[in-house]
């Protein structure tokens, strides 16, 4: 595609000018239909080195209201952003309903230059290619518009800028390494980046190339661009554009139905307290070998309430150094978690690796409580099922053992702990009227969660049942299925 690209003819000077004048204006008044809309936009500038993204992004954003955008210039991951899964520091960016974020720089800079440098394998490639389409169709599935700028130089343009930026004290440091290797190895880079872009080039977030002559021109050219491609949006907003939902392509493993499995086992107290010794102590010298390989975990509670997730995860915890995990209780979200995606406060929340994050409560609210609550659409949480596979996908690819339990109890039990709670005085805070309410929809809730186990135990994200009617024989069991998970991933 960028090889084959054909430049749009530049306009006179004082066409040019009149033009510009004209598009400022118009993004300055998007920008506000854009906050009253609630509308997310992300504007992504790459390009060759000394193409003059930075200037123009600053031109583009002059006029702007620096209330309701934000600017991430975004280079080299930092240490603490290379223990963390590849598109975290991407996804804990996005912008806010009603905002703007400009990035500087992208996925896209940040893989090729892996790839070109050797540091990656054409199969690692691929697969970030497969992550990065995942996501930015994601995001425009929740509603966001992306919006991305390839900013295009010839080799002797290029090489010139630079030489003038190196002979100037002033910006010799804006030059780096890599912008003199790019120079240096400009069709090798061109054949990358064409590939790259040609694979990535989709409906949902299209490529745009900007000819980088000039920086008026070139901001021109990214101001009439943001306009239209914000009408555009704001027009589908409006028509309530449903996205399609897409076909599973991951591995699955036989789920049977919650109503068939038997929750008759139990675990005499001498055994359980001998065994909760023993496993407890196993799992913490594992725990010392995760941190070593640099293995990250991730535990994930699902459960009928009153099902014991707190006295389970509780035993798990114990068993780890405190230094090295997190347990994450989930509640509704906050304001500005409602603001974006729904995956983005579980994306804030995960583990460096060689750690351990345990969730109460998940993701898979999307799914169950939203969906049955009416806190989205059917389009929404049918869509999620995927949306999901594909996240824990990006989990697993990260190397990380990923864990899910679904504490389960039947509704005579569950009735039995509620009246229990509500009895006793220490325990009246665990019991709410919304547990009352939702024991109301049991039969709704078993539907939901039979399909969310069908469509989402995957191979490498599998769902364990926990028969919780006896809260040990579900703690013991809970020790052993994370042991073992750990155990096999340490052996690879």
């Amino acid at each position: 595609m960028l090889k084959e690209w054909v430049k749009d003819d530049r306009p006179s000077d004082e066409e040019l000018s009149a033009r510009l004048e004209k598009a400022r204006a118009e993004l300055m008044v998007r920008q506000m239909q854009v906050k009253e809309k609630g509308l997310p936009v992300l504007v992504v500038f790459d390009g060759w080195g000394a193409a003059g993204k930075g200037s123009v992004l600053g031109r583009v954003i002059k006029g702007l209201d620096p209330r309701f955008f934000k600017c991430e210039t975004l280079t080299e991951p930092t240490s603490d952003e290379l223990r963390r899964p590849f598109l975290y520091r991407y996804f804990v960016r996005i912008p806010k309903e009603g905002k703007f974020s400009f990035f500087d720089g992208s996925w896209m800079g940040e893989v090729t230059s892996q790839f070109l440098h050797g540091d990656i394998s054409k199969k690692q490639y691929k697969e970030h290619l497969t992550s990065i389409k995942r996501f930015e169709r994601t995001l425009n599935d929740n509603g966001y518009l992306v919006v991305k700028f390839f900013f295009h130089i010839d080799e002797k343009i290029q090489r010139k800028r630079l030489k003038e930026l190196e002979e100037n004290k002033h910006t010799k440091w804006r030059v780096s390494e890599k912008d003199k290797w790019q120079n240096k190895h400009y069709d090798k880079c061109l054949d990358v980046y064409d590939e790259y872009i040609e694979a990535t080039n989709q409906f949902v977030a299209p490529w745009y190339f900007i000819d980088s002559s000039a920086k008026k021109w070139s901001e021109l050219q990214v101001t009439e661009i943001l306009v239209a491609s914000i009408d555009t949006a704001l027009a589908n907003a409006e028509s309530e554009k449903k996205a399609p939902l897409l076909q599973n392509t991951f591995p699955l493993r036989e789920t049977p139905k919650l109503s068939e499995i038997s929750l008759d086992k139990t675990i005499e107290e001498e055994e359980y307290k001998k065994e909760l010794d023993v496993l407890q102590k196993r799992l913490g010298q594992l725990h010392n070998e995760l941190y070593h390989k640099k293995i990250p975990v991730i535990i994930a509670y699902e459960g009928w309430d009153a099902a014991g997730k707190g006295g389970n995860i509780k035993r798990i915890a114990g068993a780890l150094d405190p230094r090295g995990y997190e347990v994450h209780p989930i509640a509704s979200p906050e304001p500005a978690e409602k603001a974006r995606h729904y995956l983005w406060r579980f994306w804030n929340r995960l583990p460096k690796d060689g750690h351990i994050a345990i969730f109460d409560r998940t993701w898979y609210g999307r799914v169950m409580v939203e969906r049955l609550e009416g806190f989205c659409s059917e389009n929404d949480w049918q869509r999620a099922y995927n949306e999901i596979n594909e996240f824990e996908k990006e989990l697993a690819d990260w190397n990380a053992v990923v864990i899910k339990f679904w504490v389960q109890i039947d509704k005579d039990t569950q009735l039995a702990r509620f009246t229990d709670r509500q009895n006793t005085p220490e325990k009246q805070w665990k019991i709410t009227d919304e547990d009352w309410r939702n024991r109301e929809k049991w039969d709704q809730y078993e539907e939901a969660i039979d399909e969310m186990l069908q469509k989402t135990n995957t191979k490498y994200a599998p769902w364990y049942v926990l028969e919780s009617n006896d809260k040990k024989y579900a703690r013991i069991k809970a020790l052993k299925i994370v042991i073992k998970a750990i155990e096999k991933k340490l052996a690879e």
